[in-house]
């Protein structure tokens, strides 16, 4: 079994959380992982997991509860709609409890506040696996699929285009500028739509630190000028109102990525898309499904990059 590392305690509910260097290390160890999974098959030994969830997941699920049989630990599902969590037992005793059984406490709940409630409160790591404010292992697994494709991320420019008021694109703004690269956000306008200030001011501290640049680009076009990821989410998130669709449809149909669009781009840019993604809405297909898409090796990182941020949490690496 590997040597545990002393580390004191660190919980990840954004990407930010993360130093650059630590991010590097991880996604490093990612790489290594996905390339040589055997050397890794005792890592998490006697170590279990707790997945806590509110919202629907397949992604996930299934990268987690299989990193973790890989690793040689044990998941549990549990389903917040199915407990007391948040009305007759609240979030900090949950914590609390938890923290005596498992060794990790992961969680996809609706809001930031019901993570913080569960970090504050436990003494094992916890790890953010959506909320409204962030995505961090969805920013892991696609910085993880950027260096692949593109051996580094010195000089590079991505392009978000759609639904900024995210949590996917959050994660982005801030994991761009961890890395030292730019990212151009590009969505309609309105207050509806508009990037929490919170967000761009952070952003903007790290990028002092980086080199990393964040624009806000109205016009999408411009926005993925020359650039070398392009990357959308959808435009129907779990949260909005299935009455909405109509009206947001026309809304954001002039930011679709597709061939035109990505005719803006390098020409050997890649498409991103966290999924699930709903083609002839927010991407069309010959985009989705083209020879520039790298949307099934993101979806598959996010089992590697999940692991090795599980492994570094529990000082394994």
């Amino acid at each position: 079994m590997s040597k545990t590392i002393e580390r004191e305690l660190r919980h990840v509910t954004k990407i930010s959380d993360l130093s650059p260097k630590e991010v590097l290390h991880i996604l490093e160890t990612a790489n290594d992982f996905k390339k040589n999974p055997e050397k890794y098959s005792d890592y998490l030994k006697q170590k279990t997991l707790l997945m806590l969830f509110a919202k629907p997941s397949l992604r996930t699920r299934v990268s987690f509860e299989t990193v973790m049989t890989k690793l040689n630990g044990h998941a549990i599902m549990y389903s917040i709609k199915d407990s007391p969590l948040g009305k007759k037992e609240t979030y900090g005793d949950t914590a609390r409890c938890l923290s005596r059984y498992v060794d990790v406490i992961m969680a996809r709940v609706f809001s930031r506040d019901e993570i913080q409630k569960l970090s504050v409160n436990s003494s094992i790591p916890v790890i953010n696996a959506l909320d409204d404010f962030g995505h961090p292992c969805q920013i892991l697994a696609d910085l993880q699929t950027i260096l692949e494709k593109k051996g580094s991320f010195e000089g590079l420019k991505m392009a978000y285009v759609g639904d900024c008021k995210n949590n996917v694109t959050y994660g982005l703004m801030r994991g761009c500028a961890l890395v030292g690269m730019e990212i151009r956000v590009s969505g309609p306008s309105g207050e509806e739509f508009a990037i929490e200030q919170e967000v761009l001011d952070e952003c903007k501290e790290i990028c002092k630190k980086t080199g990393g640049v964040v624009k806000v680009v109205a016009d999408p076009v411009e926005a993925v000028k020359g650039v070398d990821v392009i990357y959308n989410d959808s435009w129907m998130s779990y949260h909005i109102p299935k009455e909405e669709r109509e009206e947001r449809l026309k809304k954001f149909m002039p930011w679709q990525v597709n061939s035109k669009l990505m005719s803006h781009a390098k020409e050997d840019c890649i498409f991103m898309n966290c999924l699930p993604a709903t083609r002839g809405d927010e991407v069309t297909a010959e985009v989705i499904d083209g020879s520039q898409s790298v949307v099934f090796d993101e979806a598959e990182n996010r089992m590697w990059a999940q692991g090795s941020l599980l492994m570094w949490l529990l000082g394994k690496i």
